[in-house]
Formats: C-alpha cells, sequence, structure tokens
C-alpha cells in the first residue's frame, strides 16, 4: 500500500512539472517574436525582380504594421552563381530563418536547395524563375509564384495583331504585306526566353500576319547590351527593320533608345510591365507591353512565405494551381492613340 501511494505521488509530481513546463513556454510558443525570411535573387540587377522584391517589402512593413511582429526580409544576390545562391540559402536555414524566398539562378538544379530546406523544416518559396516540377515536389512546403510564360507570349502576340489591324501601314513601311522582324531574346536556354520567343510568332503567324526575320540575338535581359546590338542592326539592316520583339521591357527599351539616338522607326514590343516600361508606353516610345503583375507576385511571394514561416495555413484567397503554383495573371498593355 505504501509503495502505491508513493508510485501515484510520483506520478502526480510529474504531471506537475509537466503542466509547469507547458504554462512558462505557451506564451513563447504563440507569440513569435519575430518573422524573419531570406531572399536570394539570381542576378546584381534585373529590373522585374527588383519590382517583385519591392512589393514584398511593401507587404513586409503592412504586415509588421498589422500584427506588431517585426519582419526581417534580407536581401541577398547570387550574381549569377549556383554555388554562391546554394550558400546564401545555407546561411539563412543555419540562422533559423523562418522562410526563404529564391529566385534561382540555374532553374534545372534546384534540388539541393530543397533538401537543405526540407531537411529543417523550412519552407521554401521560389520566384520568378521556375524549377523543374521534380523539384517541387521533392519538399512539403516548397512553392513556386509566377506567370505563365506562354501566356505571357501569346498577349504580346495578340498585341501585334491588334497593332497591325489597326495601323497597318504605319508597321509595314515597305508595304509588302509583311513585318520584317528582329527579335532581342533573354538568357540563352531560360525556359521563358525559349517560350516566350516561340510562342509570340505562333500567335502572330496563326493571326494571319506575314513575318519574315532579319535577325535574332540574345541580349540577356539587359537594355545595355540591346541598345548594342539594335544599333548594329540598324547600321546593317536600317529602315528594313519593322517590328523588334523583346523578351522583357528592359531590352524593348534598350532597342528604342538606339532608334532614337539613330533617328530609325520600327514598333517595339516588351513583356514584364516594368514602371520604366510603362512609362515608355505612355511616352509611345514602346507599341506595347505585357504586365506580368510584379506587385502580385510580390504579394504572393510574402503571403506564402509569412504564413508559413509562422506555422499557419496559407491564406483562404490564394489561389493554387497543381497544389504548389501560384500563376499570376498577366495583361496586355497598348497605347491605342500611338495608331
Amino acid at each position: 500500500m505504501q509503495i502505491r501511494k508513493q508510485a501515484i505521488g510520483i506520478f502526480l509530481g510529474v504531471i506537475c512539472v509537466v503542466l509547469a513546463v507547458v504554462w512558462l513556454w505557451m506564451p513563447r510558443i504563440k507569440e513569435k517574436k519575430e518573422l524573419k525570411i531570406g531572399v536570394s535573387l539570381y542576378s546584381e540587377s534585373d529590373t522585374f525582380v527588383d519590382s517583385i522584391v519591392s512589393s514584398m517589402q511593401e507587404q513586409a512593413a503592412a504586415y509588421e504594421a498589422e500584427t506588431g511582429c517585426p519582419v526581417t526580409l534580407n536581401i541577398s544576390r547570387a550574381n549569377g552563381s549556383q554555388r554562391e545562391q546554394y550558400d546564401q540559402v545555407e546561411q539563412y536555414v543555419a540562422l533559423g530563418y523562418d522562410a526563404v524566398c529564391v529566385n534561382l539562378v540555374d532553374r534545372t538544379n534546384a534540388s539541393s536547395m530543397v533538401d537543405l530546406a526540407q531537411s529543417e523544416e523550412v519552407p521554401l518559396v521560389f520566384f520568378n524563375r521556375e524549377p523543374v516540377r521534380e523539384d517541387i515536389l521533392r519538399g512539403d512546403h516548397v512553392y513556386y509564384v509566377g506567370t505563365d510564360a506562354r501566356e505571357t507570349a501569346r498577349m504580346q502576340g495578340e498585341a501585334v495583331l491588334q497593332s497591325y489591324a489597326a495601323s497597318a501601314e504605319k508597321m509595314d513601311k515597305n508595304g509588302d504585306g509583311i513585318l520584317q522582324y528582329v527579335m532581342l531574346e533573354g538568357e540563352m536556354g531560360h525556359q521563358d526566353t525559349i517560350l516566350r520567343s516561340d510562342y509570340v510568332l505562333q500567335t502572330i503567324e496563326d493571326g494571319g500576319v506575314k513575318l519574315q526575320k532579319l535577325d535574332a540575338e540574345t541580349a540577356d535581359w539587359m537594355r545595355s547590351r540591346a541598345d548594342a546590338i539594335m544599333e548594329q542592326w540598324i547600321a546593317e539592316m536600317g529602315d528594313e527593320i519593322e517590328l523588334v520583339l523583346c523578351n522583357n521591357d528592359d531590352m524593348a527599351l534598350g532597342a528604342a533608345d538606339a532608334l532614337k539616338r539613330k533617328n530609325s522607326t520600327a514598333a517595339v514590343f516588351g513583356i514584364d510591365g516594368t514602371p520604366a516600361g510603362l512609362e515608355a508606353l505612355e511616352q509611345k516610345v514602346l507599341w506595347a507591353t505585357v504586365d506580368c503583375g510584379a506587385k502580385e507576385q510580390g504579394k504572393a511571394v510574402f503571403g506564402i512565405a509569412s504564413a508559413l514561416g509562422m506555422g499557419k495555413e496559407l491564406p483562404e484567397d490564394m489561389e493554387l494551381s497543381d497544389g504548389r503554383y501560384v500563376r499570376v495573371p498577366v495583361q496586355a498593355r497598348i497605347h491605342e492613340s500611338i495608331f
């Protein structure tokens, strides 16, 4: 009987200790003192990606003001190095960051980052540069935010068709019923480069407008490089160039810079809807661009990272495609008065 009483006393003592520990730690469990999100960008400078990051920073400030929870949004740049980007992600994980967001250097080589984040149960959000699906599915809390590259290209092609329908004589300078075009492409081998280049041409041709390719080169998404390439084309072909198709707004602006400097004309079309691109559209420097929703992308990236980082469910209004993807809608912007 005495042994039984002692056992009961020990059991009750253990229960009391456990309850006391739970009582002491519950406030800390419920109230996260800070939300820390690491962000790794593929390049030192990319206008559209920088616009997404600006939106994330706006969202972080609003979240902090609304919840009272301090937010650290640590931005690092990989400068085109996959090794450097992995090291950045590794450091964020080692420092106990609540979530990591990655704009990939190499979209085909994300598996090691996924495995690293998965091993420490850190949510991982890729954006703008889409990993292969197999890598997305390697982890439990891995997501992607971006647009459908095919749709952006179709929108650009539709903008060309609408412009041609409204102002064929202005676009077809030599009146031969064929648009002689050049194309400024993004990073060689990049998925968006391939899809944007292929689908815009397919859309235009399917719409009944004949095209003749004069040349195409990669300007690696860069305004300065596009400017130099366009200047060379003008020197070689002059007014033969009627249409300039660009995989992004920065390259479109570079082409427009060269055209203006050389007193030459051609219809220039971009993609992204960057602030500079939209301003150039208003000034009739660009004929059209496709708004890829940088603000909405930044909101979605931060929304996923903040929710999962705080151990919560994703926002109810967040629409997922195939369970892991947020596809932000795109919209063609055409300056009608340019016709």
